[in-house]
């Protein structure tokens, strides 16, 4: 299944499939953003299967150099899928994933679902 552009909620969103490129630094990210050149997308939904072993990681610092490269583009990212195990196990990630949750250009989210309500919240 390819990358899908949506709007969900007023906002447009490129829905990324999960069988994907992993997205996993920088350049993957700029790779993935020059697909939507030209497109009006605010939201880039990135789900877990696309992302790097590391990117949950925060010591690699992957997470941190691919949000950015997104914000500097000006995408809000929301990551689609279960990341409960490694929240868990780092208390780094616990910290990071409820701050990012609780601002506007990085949501970490279960599904779709959860996903379309945080949009019309913000809507």
């Amino acid at each position: 299944m390819p990358d899908v552009v949506q709007t969900r909620h007023g906002a447009t969103v490129l829905m990324c499939a999960a069988d994907g490129p992993t997205i996993g630094d920088e350049q993957s990210a700029v790779d993935l953003i020059g697909t939507l050149w030209g497109q009006d997308v605010q939201w880039i939904a990135l789900p877990t299967q696309r992302l790097s072993e590391d990117f949950l990681v925060l010591r690699t610092r992957v997470a941190g150099a691919v949000v950015q490269k997104f914000q500097q583009y000006g995408f809000k990212v929301a990551v689609l899928g279960d990341v409960a195990e490694q929240v868990a196990a780092s208390t780094a990630l616990r910290d990071f994933v409820y701050e990012s949750n609780r601002g506007r250009q990085l949501w970490f989210v279960a599904d779709e679902a959860e996903l379309d309500a945080r949009l019309g919240a913000a809507a």
